[in-house]
């Protein structure tokens, strides 16, 4: 498989988070709203949760356009996330729409579970051109990344459930994605102990890395 196209940093950060961004915005400005469309009365959150599914499907194919390829994960969410907002459209209810999290986070969740269970790491499979990591290194990983995405799945339910919908849009917009930077903080000593380095490739002639594992 050719090699990903290199993207400008800033360009790809919009296009990964401009569409959360716009979608909180947006709903700020709309939110006690109402919209009647086809004959159809619609809030003006599930106007934007509308606007947030067509900008989500119009940044991945960008990003699939600038680099050259896309991710199975990336693919997956747009599908739950298009599927979801289907829902909402549909029957006119925003709990489609909050439980979309939920969904996503629990999927994958359950998806790393299984390989988990047969030794395997399906995140290595997704994530391993960005992350060089040794097959234990991925193991951790995965363990960790999946109880984590059970949490965040949690704790989605918890509020939109037992909290207003603008709380819940402050939740998805800052709590979710600050818990998921901060997550990949935290990992440092795994990136650390079990990153494969250029040097870890290099034959010494002894036959052994320059570097020992633990």
């Amino acid at each position: 498989m050719a090699d990903a196209k290199k993207v400008n940093p800033w360009l790809k950060g919009v296009l990964d988070f401009g569409p959360i961004v716009l979608f909180f915005a947006g709903y700020r400005f709309v939110k006690d709203q109402h919209f009647t469309i086809a004959g159809h009365d619609y809030s003006g959150f599930i106007l934007m949760a509308a606007g947030f599914a067509v900008l989500t499907f119009v940044t991945t194919l960008a990003l699939w356009k600038l680099t050259g390829k896309i991710a199975r994960m990336q693919i997956l969410t747009l599908v739950i996330i298009l599927i979801m907002t289907g829902f909402t459209l549909w029957f006119n209810d925003e709990r489609f729409f909050k439980m979309k999290p939920t969904l996503i986070y629990a999927f994958f969740a359950g998806v790393l579970g299984i390989g988990l269970l047969q030794g395997k790491s399906y995140l290595r499979y997704v994530m391993d051109e960005a992350l060089p990591l040794q097959a234990e290194g991925w193991m951790v990983l995965t363990r960790r990344i999946a109880g984590f995405f059970a949490v965040l799945a949690v704790l989605n339910e918890l509020v939109w459930r037992n909290f207003s919908t603008e709380i819940w849009v402050d939740f998805k917009t800052f709590g979710l994605t600050f818990a998921l930077f901060g997550f990949f903080l935290t990992q440092a000593s795994v990136f650390e102990r079990y990153g494969v380095f250029p040097e870890d490739e290099v034959d010494t002639g002894e036959g052994t890395s320059d570097r020992t594992e633990d």
